[in-house]
């Protein structure tokens, strides 16, 4: 069986154990364009050159013709069937300028805690994981194609996974891989301070397992985050929020589940994709276990530490498929939650676009202070309403024309006061001079309120 064959096998293996698998992607491969200076593999009779002082496995696949070969200290060239190099001083490519020496980048520069070097099981889409479990988790299965050459830089601190297999070989013993990582094969491949353990056991909670990489993601973030000199995009939309294990904020909502023996996560999230999501475009959701927050854990008391954590990132903020989606998973929780193993859902996050609210279906969902604020309104207006009616029916607020009160009025400072929404004549102009009284003063219009904190002996007087 050939070495992509007993990595099918082995992924398939996997997928039988409930285990999963985090497969490598960069390679320091001499044909791949993107390990040479100039985006290209060097062209006939170029000079190629390696860093001088790096360590390096380079896996070469064909015929190359060069005028200089210049190698590392400590490296290697593996050259598989039908490669080979031959010397030449002339550029026979056409479409390849003559320039300076062909240069083989930094081999040193992939890093075990970037996610972007990393491929999961779960790339269906729709699916997409947080940052912190987008490398390697304590009970997932690693695998190095054995069909190309690689370099790792292990980092700081030390990582447990379930195994490792790295040029054919499956390590699932500690004492086995430290061995390996001792010898030329594995300094040729690992290198740094790190350290790189295996445990081999699978995760057999159907509910699911935590990452376990809540240590590690300052280093994850910083390395995600190095091309954007270490700072996040931003957001947009506001109340964006951040999730447990993720590097910058996102647009959405989150959904925490707290679940039963019943729950299994992978069905789950199969419901999630296969009855919600594929009616929303531009909607990703992230479904995992995680550890509540302190403050969260504290808030809601005894019970388990851990919470089933939904994601719903959105992609476009102003569609505003994530409020409607959190309604869809709420609704089926309530009618299916049982059977489902759901025992309560609990929405702790949920942004709005910048500069307006969400909407949502033809009626609209605004956002939370609009709601808030109308609400308000109509609750203000309607107490305004039912105090007047009831001061009117006791008598205690009483409507008079002004030349009624002119005449009646006591001398001294006046106790009422004009209500500038009954006198819009006056409040037309801020800075109006007071006229002189209409001839005719009992045939106007214009009322105004007595206060009825004032009325009694005084205002009878």
């Amino acid at each position: 069986m050939d070495a992509l064959g007993q990595i099918l096998l082995w992924l398939q293996l996997c997928a039988l154990t409930r285990a999963a698998y985090k497969l490598w992607v960069p390679n320091t491969d001499f044909d791949d364009d993107a390990n040479w200076s100039q985006n290209r593999t060097p062209c006939a009779g170029a000079t190629v050159e390696f860093p001088a002082n790096k360590m390096v496995s380079v896996l070469v696949r064909g015929g190359h013709s060069v005028s200089d070969l210049l190698l590392p200290l400590d490296g290697e060239l593996i050259l598989d069937s039908g490669a080979a190099f031959s010397a030449s001083v002339a550029t026979w490519d056409p479409d390849c300028s003559v320039g300076g020496p062909a240069l083989f980048r930094d081999p040193d520069r992939f890093s075990w805690y970037d996610p972007r070097l990393w491929r999961s099981q779960e790339t269906t889409r729709g699916l997409f994981s947080v940052d912190a479990e987008r490398v390697p988790c304590r009970h997932d299965d690693v695998v190095f194609p054995a069909t190309a050459s690689f370099r790792v830089g292990l980092g700081r601190g030390a990582r447990t996974v379930r195994s490792v297999s790295v040029l054919g070989r499956t390590f699932l013993r500690d004492d086995d891989l430290a061995a390996f990582l001792a010898s030329r094969a594995g300094r040729l491949r690992f290198h740094g301070p790190g350290v790189l353990r295996v445990v081999p056991e699978a995760c057999a909670d159907p509910s699911g397992c935590v990452c376990d990489n809540d240590e590690v993601l300052p280093w994850v973030c910083a390395a995600l985050l190095q091309p954007l000199d270490g700072r996040c995009p931003p957001a947009a939309c506001s109340n964006a929020f951040r999730p447990e294990g993720q590097c910058c904020d996102l647009c959405g909502a989150i959904v925490s589940l707290t679940h039963g023996a019943a729950f299994d996560l992978e069905k789950y999230r199969e419901r999630l994709l296969g009855t919600f999501l594929l009616q929303y475009q531009g909607l990703q959701v992230a479904v995992s276990k995680v550890r509540r927050a302190s403050r969260v854990w504290e808030a809601a008391g005894p019970g388990p530490d851990t919470e089933i954590q939904v994601v719903l990132a959105e992609g476009r903020p102003l569609a505003g498929g994530a409020p409607r989606l959190v309604q869809d998973i709420l609704a089926d929780i309530a009618e299916h939650g049982e059977t489902l193993g759901v025992v309560s859902a609990t929405v702790r996050e949920l942004s709005s676009p910048v500069g307006g609210g969400f909407t949502a279906g033809p009626e609209g969902l605004g956002s939370r202070a609009g709601i808030v604020g109308s609400v308000a309104a109509v609750v203000l207006l309607v107490l305004f309403l039912t105090v007047f009616l009831l001061l009117r029916r006791s008598g205690r607020l009483r409507l008079r024309r002004h030349g009624e009160d002119a005449a009646r009025a006591p001398e001294g400072p006046s106790l009422s006061f004009h209500n500038p929404v009954f006198d819009l004549a006056s409040s037309a102009g801020c800075e109006e001079q007071p006229r002189a009284p209409h001839p005719d003063a009992r045939n106007t219009s214009r009322s105004y309120f007595v206060n009825p904190l004032f009325t009694g002996d005084e205002a009878e007087a």
